[in-house]
């Protein structure tokens, strides 16, 4: 999992505006199924989600958790994950929305070697 350079500008700012980050991706409809970025531990996650990694941000102190809810990890489990952002507002409560910008994913297959070494 990574994120682009726009994307840890992004969070550069958020971070120094809103202190500690993280990411969830619950995977409902909609904006449901696009990053929500809060300050860390205010979305509460619990079995039903997977941390999937704690992104090191250059810049901002401490990683950034990625939680994604179990059912859509189950999904997108076979592919590498790009945090991206892009002009435009979802309707969500994710913290880059009064900037005119929205996080979202940029996904790939995993290559055959790069899924040997996850062993599968």
């Amino acid at each position: 999992m990574g994120f682009t350079a726009a994307a840890g500008e992004l969070l550069r700012l958020l971070r120094d505006r809103h202190g500690p980050l993280m990411f969830h991706q619950s995977g409902g409809c909609c904006d449901g199924s696009a990053p929500m970025c809060y300050p860390a531990g205010e979305f509460r996650t619990g079995s039903s989600d997977v941390l999937l990694a704690r992104l090191e941000v250059a810049g901002v102190p401490e990683p950034v958790g990625f939680w994604m809810a179990a059912d859509q990890f189950a999904r997108w489990r076979h592919t590498h994950l790009t945090v991206d952002v892009v002009p435009g507002r979802g309707s969500g409560f994710s913290l880059e929305a009064p900037e005119g910008v929205r996080f979202l994913i940029r996904s790939r297959l995993f290559t055959d070697e790069e899924r040997a070494v996850l062993g599968e």
